[in-house]
């Protein structure tokens, strides 16, 4: 251990992630959530007529619930909206950016030497929008991959060549 330094980094020096100009999803990708709101809002309105028709127990209780299912039915589609609009990507020289949260803001970078396989995945309804969901796995298991939605398909394909090409040149 011949010269050995282990010197301070100025941490005011450090590239800072928060500057990067980030990508929204495709417009498009809202109306796949709404699709998908409309779907779980059916099986809840469902459940909760079953509950009012089966169930004795709830007789005069009837305004509260279906009140408490419009509460619920509100709040999902205001979740929704929030999620959709804080849901962001970018792509660096060497990482990749996803920024997602409803309350509290998370952000995950990803350097692409970390990453082990990419996958294009298209739903029913994203298929019918052109849309693409890009599956990104890495080293460090389940809970450091990520998966970005509502991208346009064509730009999917070219960010999943882009990552492939990046995996190869580590190879």
């Amino acid at each position: 251990m011949e010269n050995f330094t282990n010197e301070t980094i100025d941490t005011s020096q450090l590239p800072k992630f928060e500057e990067v100009q980030f990508t929204a999803l495709h417009p498009n990708y809202w109306k796949v959530t709404l699709i998908n709101c409309f779907i779980s809002i059916l099986f809840l309105c469902f459940g909760v007529l079953l509950a009012l028709t089966f169930i004795d127990e709830l007789s005069g209780f009837e305004s509260q619930l279906i009140s408490l299912t419009l509460v619920l039915i509100v709040l999902i589609l205001l979740f929704s909206r929030i999620a959709f609009r804080k849901k962001r990507f970018a792509f660096r020289n060497h990482d990749v950016l996803f920024r997602h949260g409803i309350i509290a803001t998370n952000t995950i970078v990803i350097p692409y030497n970390r990453i082990q396989h990419v996958a294009l995945h298209e739903g029913f309804v994203s298929r019918y929008f052109g849309l693409a969901k890009i599956e990104i796995f890495t080293a460090g298991g389940s809970s450091s991959d990520i998966e970005i939605p509502g991208i346009e398909k064509e730009q999917a394909e070219n960010i999943k060549q882009l990552l492939m090409g990046k995996i190869q040149k580590q190879l």
